[in-house]
């Protein structure tokens, strides 16, 4: 057992090493560059689509640009924001959040191709209703011989998605910020109560469909950022005269590598610094992964690119405000170099240092909403892929399914599990990066269509 642990623990580490980074932010470059920055070019017109300026009631889909951009959010806005971002700064120093802000930009491009190949190529369920994601635009934009790919897509997205990583590290944090801090006694028997409470919460959401999970979150998570936000704010005013001096140490640090404390790549600190950034960059806005162009793929429209032009404002959203407004936390009240607490610890040692009394649970607020928005993007996720597997009336038995991974996650500590699942949710990048490459003329092409028309309007 001990050896089948170790070998799942490789596993993991391998996928989200240098093989995924190169199919993310290689694959990601390349369409930045092919596409001539198109996306980027557009970024006035996509916040325009997204206030719905051009919605349309009679568009195919089930929810709006706002409804889907945010249910794609809910599951990238929680623990790599406020955890990952610290792991990369206790072991990168200030230097890290420099090549996550590279990753995200990357990743916009990324999520342009992905999300409109989610709406051009739409397929139908075994109910006749319509699907979008990497499965589809698969087996839809390269042919159904190509359909072993997307079953290999929607079997890594099955266990991907389960929550048990996140449940885990929400467990812990309720226990290391609000239970034990108060001299409550953590056992199995609370964490147990905190899965129970999450399982009746999830399932009162996820039962309800797409429309209810997508309302849920187009309320949820715009409300935790600003509060997050104002939280930070906060921080950074209270710290204001610091400010500068950490900002600026972002920019310089990325090429000094003067504070990174991980393993050298490719001969040099500055190599393994840029790793460790971009890695924990992909792994908060899930760029590429092929999560965000199953809820981009209900959206309600007819103009594909459209929803790639909203698509692209998660990383921006995710990455470069969310985590910036974490390590900005981090560095200015110094926790990074005074404290040895680590994850999450780490960022409520900075709300705790600058709000004593309350801080830290308002924290643990939007720790909890984040999570816990996140549980329910990942079972329509899920879903979607056991219905293209089994059918779309069996779908409902993954519900069953996930609900339980959740008891699991709340109670125990298995690395055997979080390692299987952190790898498989790594796989998925493969069919949807290749994939998106092959297609991508098709979307150049498509988004030449849509610019003359759109200036002819």
């Amino acid at each position: 057992m001990q050896n089948l642990d170790q070998c799942i623990a490789d596993f993991a580490s391998f996928v989200w090493g240098l093989p995924l980074l190169i199919i993310l932010i290689g694959g990601g470059l390349f369409l930045i560059i092919y596409s001539k920055f198109l996306p980027f070019r557009y970024l006035g017109h996509a916040i325009q689509v997204l206030r719905g300026k051009y919605d349309n009631p009679d568009d195919p889909g089930e929810i709006s640009h706002f409804q889907a951009l945010t249910t794609a959010l809910s599951t990238t806005i929680g623990m790599g924001n406020i955890a990952g971002v610290a792991v990369a700064i206790a072991i990168g120093g200030p230097g890290a959040m420099f090549w996550m802000w590279i990753s995200a930009i990357v990743g916009m491009s990324t999520k342009f191709f992905t999300c409109t190949l989610a709406v051009m190529f739409r397929g139908k369920d075994s109910n006749g209703a319509i699907q979008g994601g990497p499965m589809y635009f698969i087996t839809e934009g390269l042919g159904q011989h190509w359909k072993p790919l997307a079953a290999f897509f929607c079997l890594c997205g099955m266990i991907g998605v389960l929550p048990v990583f996140n449940v885990n590290q929400l467990t812990q944090a309720i226990n290391d910020i609000v239970l034990i801090p108060n001299g409550v006694q953590v056992s199995f028997l609370t964490n147990l109560s905190v899965g129970l409470v999450l399982v009746a919460m999830t399932s009162l959401v996820i039962l309800g469909g797409l429309n209810r999970i997508s309302k849920v979150a187009s309320k949820l998570v715009p409300s935790m950022v600003i509060l997050y936000f104002v939280l930070v704010l906060i921080i950074l005013i209270t710290n204001i005269e610091v400010l500068p001096k950490y900002f600026k140490l972002i920019f310089t640090d990325a090429f000094a590598a003067n504070n990174f404390n991980g393993d050298s790549f490719l001969g040099g600190m500055v190599g393994g610094l840029i790793l460790l950034g971009v890695r924990r960059g992909a792994f908060s806005n899930e760029a590429g992964i092929g999560t965000a162009p199953m809820a981009h793929g209900a959206a309600k429209t007819a103009e594909p690119i459209r929803e790639g032009l909203v698509a692209m404002l998660g990383p921006a959203i995710d990455t470069l405000i969310v985590c910036t407004l974490t390590a900005l936390a981090i560095l200015v009240t110094d926790v990074w170099q005074t404290s040895d607490a680590n994850g999450v610890s780490l960022t409520a040692s900075a709300f705790a240092k600058t709000m004593p009394v309350y801080g830290k649970y308002l924290l643990m607020i939007c720790i909890a909403v984040f999570s816990i928005s996140s549980l329910f993007s990942y079972s329509y996720y899920g879903m979607k892929c056991a219905s293209f597997l089994f059918g779309a009336h069996n779908k409902h038995y993954f519900n069953y399914f996930y609900i339980v991974s959740i008891i699991v996650g709340a109670t125990t500590s298995l690395s055997l599990m979080l390692n299987l699942i952190d790898g498989v949710f790594a796989l998925m990048a493969v069919p949807t990066m290749l994939t998106t490459i092959a297609l991508a003329p098709k979307v150049l092409k498509e988004a030449k269509r849509y610019f003359s028309t759109l200036k002819k309007a």
